[in-house]
């Protein structure tokens, strides 16, 4: 019994022996992340002070808006690249195992983000061709999406729509295909297509689409206005007409003179008809089969 309590004692004693060796260690350990943490944030604070220097100058030098805010976001990621590993070395991190851990997760992103590595190399590329600008109205041509550029980051470009949607395209995809910027001009043609009824007389129909056009104040009355019949269509006589509207002007447009031509047809009784199918029976039995019915 006697040796029990002694061996426990010993190992209680052992114990207090081994943390008074390790607690200093510790303790500097401690005020060591303390520091780090700090340090970090006091890092944090200056990058964004740099930041905000650094785009005067990028203004200053010509460069749109869209250009600074991606400059700003690669410089961003270095510096917080450089501050991390600066703090990893304070910690006891040799600079050869940065070095080499860098190293390996440069190799893990290429293989696990080529496509936003293609993105980041597309930006640059939009950076340096300057398609588009924030404020642009853009179309891409493959999705048929577009929108105005109200943000061009490190990977992808935000479109803001028509309807107040946001869309985030990957720079990648903007650079590899073909868009048409809506905005680099000073007018954009309105063109339209409506139908109506075979019956229904194309001269009075072309005489009030013509009237709603010349009435419109966003059509721009220098230049000319063309209406013709654009298709002979299956259930319909398609009438195309073109104007022209300053570019943020298109949609208002747009949508206000397919109602007026709504309204002024539902008036004149022209109709706007649905898709019709002329069936034609052959069999005679099938014919008396319906006609019992």
């Amino acid at each position: 019994m006697e040796d029990t309590i002694a061996d426990q004692v010993e190992k209680a004693n052992a114990v207090v022996k081994y943390f008074e060796q390790k607690l200093p260690g510790i303790a500097d350990f401690g005020i060591k992340i303390l520091i780090a943490l700090l340090v970090f944030f006091i890092g944090s604070k200056m990058i964004k002070w740099m930041l905000k220097l650094l785009k005067k100058p990028f203004l200053r030098a010509g460069l749109e808006e869209g250009s600074v805010h991606f400059l700003n976001s690669l410089v961003k990621a270095i510096l917080y690249i450089l501050l991390v590993s600066g703090i990893a070395t304070y910690l006891g991190v040799k600079e050869a195992s940065i070095a080499a851990l860098l190293g390996s997760m440069g190799v893990g992103i290429v293989l696990a983000l080529k496509e936003s590595l293609g993105n980041l190399a597309g930006g640059f590329i939009l950076l340096l061709m300057k398609p588009f600008s924030i404020g642009d109205y853009i179309k891409e041509d493959v999705n048929d999406n577009e929108g105005t550029v109200s943000k061009i980051d490190l990977f992808y470009t935000t479109l803001l729509t028509p309807d107040n949607r946001t869309i985030s395209i990957p720079n990648g995809s903007l650079s590899n295909t073909s868009l048409t910027n809506l905005s680099r001009q000073s007018k954009r043609q309105l063109r339209l297509v409506i139908g109506i009824s075979y019956k229904a007389d194309i001269r009075k129909a072309k005489e009030i689409l013509e009237e709603i056009l010349n009435n419109d104040i966003a059509i721009l009355k220098e230049e000319p206005i063309e209406i013709f019949v654009d298709n002979l269509a299956a259930s319909s006589v398609e009438l195309g007409f073109r104007s022209w509207v300053k570019p943020e002007d298109y949609w208002p447009a747009r949508w206000r003179i397919m109602e007026r031509v709504k309204y002024a047809f539902d008036q004149k009784d022209i109709n706007i008809p649905y898709n019709q199918l002329d069936v034609t029976i052959k069999n005679a039995e099938v014919q008396n089969e319906i006609n019992r019915r």
